[in-house]
């Protein structure tokens, strides 16, 4: 399979950007962008996320003892940039307050989600980590998602909100 291509099909889903933030087990800070977030359960309250096998970061995901997610609102650009860059002072201007197990929760985020680790499994060229939500924060305050599709940032062009018919089929 071309993995280039695979790669475009996978971008026309669009996603919302976070940043995995975590302290490393010799205290190090650790962050970085990714818009591979979801939600896997909510009885645990479970959600995942994956870290390439070559990141710099990974050993310290891998032994660090909580998380913290930091859902990024759309004047966030500038910080999705600056933890997608490996090897960048990563935490240079960027305002944060302490989280469960020492994560750093990023200000400004539109909402935050504390949690431990629960597993992990692997993914392939990934590692996926399930972790469990012990706290969870929605700063609604912020006006928009940062939003990631087809390679690049995006607006929100039709902010009409409409209610889904409950249930959806696909959930069942």
């Amino acid at each position: 399979m071309d993995g280039r291509a695979f790669r475009q099909s996978l971008g026309e889903f669009a996603t919302g950007v976070a940043v995995v933030t975590a302290r490393g087990k010799g205290g190090e800070l650790v962050g970085m962008t990714m818009s591979s977030f979801n939600s896997v359960s909510v009885d645990p309250p479970l959600v995942l996320f994956s870290v390439d096998r070559k990141a710099l970061s990974l050993p310290a995901m891998q032994e660090a003892k909580g998380f913290a997610v930091n859902v990024l609102a759309r004047q966030q650009e500038n910080v999705s940039n600056q933890f997608a860059r490996a090897l960048a002072n990563k935490w240079d201007q960027v305002k944060t307050s302490v989280g469960h197990a020492e994560a750093p929760l990023i200000s400004g985020a539109l909402a935050h989600f504390e949690c431990e680790p629960y597993a992990s499994y692997d993914g392939g060229d990934h590692v996926i980590f399930v972790v469990r939500v012990v706290r969870h924060t929605v700063h609604s305050d912020a006006p928009a998602p940062l939003i990631f599709f087809r390679g690049r940032y995006r607006d929100l062009v039709d902010e009409t909100e409409r209610e889904p018919t409950w249930p959806l089929p696909i959930h069942y």
